[in-house]
């Protein structure tokens, strides 16, 4: 029994209510097993793309289904599909890989391949785990962006060098912009800052050498790297 849900493929048997039932039945639990793995290794995510990872394997699963072994229907649904165009802009290449993933689930659901399909979905939910357990490629120190508006007397290269090294920040100045008729320079830092960094302090200083003008700092990174 266990051996032909690893052989068994959608060319074994013609495609009948029964295989077509059991098919969406394993590709919507496997994309419930991916969408609730998703949802618990990320920080922050949207409601409509852990549901898009519940129906994608569905939907791929049912492709496979229609399309089976006939070349001509095949053609035929890929020049179907090629009028389809994504205007979102590309997002995070975890989510990316998820959606990979959950196409891989239901390709596996729709050629029949039902135990493959169980069994790396179950692999890869635990891999995933596992990597966000152990925080995989996660930097101890998080990168933040601080903008700081100085005089047009102060020479933007060096005028918080001495600040920054004083707090162990790491910094690398990013923009450098001038406003109300050039009178004011608005400076943009991608800086690092240590685990138990003394922020307050850190932007007292500043404040003190810009001379209490404008001072704007990111509590969290831009973008968010690792697990």
């Amino acid at each position: 029994m266990l051996e032909t849900l690893f052989q068994y493929t959608a060319t074994d048997a013609a495609l009948t209510w029964q295989h077509a039932l059991w098919t969406l039945l394993t590709s919507i639990i496997l994309g419930t097993v991916i969408s609730v793995t998703y949802m618990k290794t990320q920080q922050a995510y949207t409601a409509n793309f852990a549901l898009t990872l519940i129906v994608l394997p569905s939907i791929v699963a049912i492709i496979i289904l229609l399309i089976g072994s006939n070349i001509a229907r095949a053609f035929s649904l890929a020049g179907a599909f090629s009028i389809i165009r994504f205007r979102s802009a590309p997002g995070d290449p975890k989510d990316i890989a998820y959606v990979l993933f959950s196409m891989a689930a239901g390709l596996a659901c729709g050629v029949g391949a039902f135990g493959y399909a169980v069994l790396f979905t179950l692999v890869l939910c635990a891999l995933m785990v596992v990597l966000r357990w152990i925080r995989f490629g996660s930097r101890q120190r998080l990168q933040q962006q601080l903008k700081v508006t100085i005089p047009e007397n102060l020479a933007y290269e060096d005028v918080f060098r001495e600040i920054f090294e004083s707090f162990g920040v790491t910094y690398d100045l990013k923009r450098v912009r001038t406003s109300e008729l050039g009178s004011l320079y608005e400076l943009v830092y991608a800086i690092t800052l240590a685990p138990q960094a003394d922020v307050k302090a850190l932007l007292d200083a500043i404040r003190i050498r810009n001379g209490n003008l404008d001072i704007s700092l990111t509590m969290t990174p831009p973008v968010t790297e690792g697990y």
